[in-house]
């Protein structure tokens, strides 16, 4: 039973020993200023907010956009060795850290915001790579990557579009697909069996370069991944999850918008060739 464990047995109010509590007594004022208290915020009450996880969402970017200032400074001003190891240092550290953080079950503030600093390492170099063979083509991708968000957002908002079981099954399998592509595509590249530079997306179908193509739907994944980054928020918020998981949120929001700038650079690159 209950009462024969010591945590209950000595304690007066479980072994009858104890008078029984009054109730307190709070007078009509009382009760009045009680009411016309105002709601607890989901901060005190530590439940997720879009507020929260906007603010966290912004502070990742701070922090990507500070590493990608430094390698792309670097390749600018003529550092390109070192714009190129800090570059190749981020990419390593962010795939690593972006495996930890997706595979975790509570999310990590402090690695999170580590893995958007090393992302920032990464896509400054690349960035300032390309950008030195084609003028201006950092601002057309970023350019491209707001139209895409703000788009999906809108439409996400007004409700549109939503993410379904059956299109997340989809989503699913042809991210699989795209992955074994790329794979594929890379080890080709590196073997210099296919010498160009982006590889197989090198090749033209009908005309039409296969980087072009493959690109257009990789676009489509990332506003899909957009979908289901923005439903595990407004899901989230509204169940009351723990306000950590807001990291989550902002963590999956980075990688999902890399992912499309750097899909986008790589359409505008293949179309400028």
């Amino acid at each position: 039973m209950a009462l024969d464990n010591p945590a209950f047995s000595r304690n007066p109010v479980f072994n009858g020993k104890g008078k029984p509590a009054q109730a307190p007594t709070i007078s009509a004022d009382g009760l009045q200023e009680m009411y016309d208290r105002p709601a607890a915020t989901t901060a005190e009450t530590g439940r997720m907010s879009y507020e929260d996880t906007i603010v966290k969402t912004v502070l990742c970017f701070v922090l990507l956009l500070a590493g990608a200032v430094v390698t792309f400074a670097a390749i600018s001003f003529g550092a390109v060795g070192l714009g190129l190891g800090l570059t190749i240092v981020g990419a390593l550290g962010a795939f690593a850290l972006g495996l930890v953080n997706s595979f975790k079950r509570e999310p990590s503030a402090a690695l999170i915001l580590l893995y958007s600093a090393l992302e920032g390492l990464a896509i400054g170099g690349i960035s300032g790579l390309f950008e030195l063979r084609w003028s201006g083509i950092v601002v057309q991708a970023v350019l491209g990557t707001l139209a895409v968000f703000g788009v999906v957002l809108a439409l996400f908002a007004s409700g549109k579009v939503r993410a379904s079981k059956r299109a997340t099954k989809v989503f699913l399998v042809a991210l699989i697909g795209y992955a074994v592509f790329s794979l594929v595509n890379l080890v080709l590249m590196w073997t210099n069996v296919v010498p160009d530079a982006f590889g197989l997306r090198s090749v033209d179908v009908f005309g039409i370069p296969l980087g072009l193509i493959i690109g257009v739907f990789a676009v489509v994944l990332c506003a899909y991944s957009l979908v289901l980054d923005f439903d595990f928020i407004k899901r989230g918020v509204e169940s009351g999850a723990p306000r950590k998981f807001g990291w989550t949120g902002a963590f999956g929001l980075v990688m999902t918008l890399v992912w499309l700038y750097l899909e986008i650079l790589r359409i505008i690159a293949i179309f400028r060739n």
